[in-house]
């Protein structure tokens, strides 16, 4: 497959894990889903992409995302500085 469309793939495999692991009246933050897809592919893609084990799985391997998803999940609301700062203080 061409680069590109594999990029474009695995975002939208990110975007429908993402959706169907947060609450429906809340939608994906499209950075979220671009910052995030390398981290999907290499950590979690054993996980079914809309099922809730992604959410699980990011949590899980916090320590192992890289900073440009971290900063977009904070941007997004999914999860905040000072989570971030304490578990990165417990490593």
């Amino acid at each position: 497959m061409i680069p590109t469309v594999k990029t474009f793939i695995a975002s939208t495999l990110v975007v429908a894990a993402l959706t169907a692991a947060t609450l429906p009246a809340h939608a994906v933050d499209p950075r979220v889903s671009r910052a995030c897809v390398g981290d999907y592919l290499s950590l979690c893609s054993a996980h079914d992409p809309e099922s809730p084990g992604v959410r699980k799985c990011f949590r899980a391997n916090g320590a192992k995302l890289s900073s440009k998803c971290l900063n977009a999940l904070v941007a997004a609301g999914e999860v905040s500085k000072a989570e971030i700062a304490r578990k990165a203080g417990g490593r």
